[in-house]
């Protein structure tokens, strides 16, 4: 199954895999993940021109050894239309 762009995944070890990032509150360059800037905006911090942030969810996963990672790439998520 393909990721979405955005998509929190809990994995059960602490290296990063590619195409994925540390949920840690770090900030990143808005042109270098225009899609995920798009999503994300300045929801957890940064400038909303620039920069913005990932969520920090260290210390959130529930056993060691275990990490909260958001995905860079992959499918863009589309709201749902609401029911007729």
């Amino acid at each position: 199954m393909m990721a979405l762009v955005g998509q929190i995944q809990l994995f059960p070890f602490a290296f990063v895999p590619a195409g994925w990032l540390p949920c840690d509150g770090q900030l990143l360059a808005a042109e270098a993940y225009p899609a995920l800037f798009a999503l994300l905006g300045m929801r957890f911090g940064g400038d909303g021109v620039a920069t913005f942030a990932l969520p920090d969810l260290r210390g959130s996963a529930p056993a060691l050894n275990m990490a909260y990672f958001i995905a860079l790439y992959g499918a863009l998520p589309k709201p749902e239309s609401p029911a007729a």
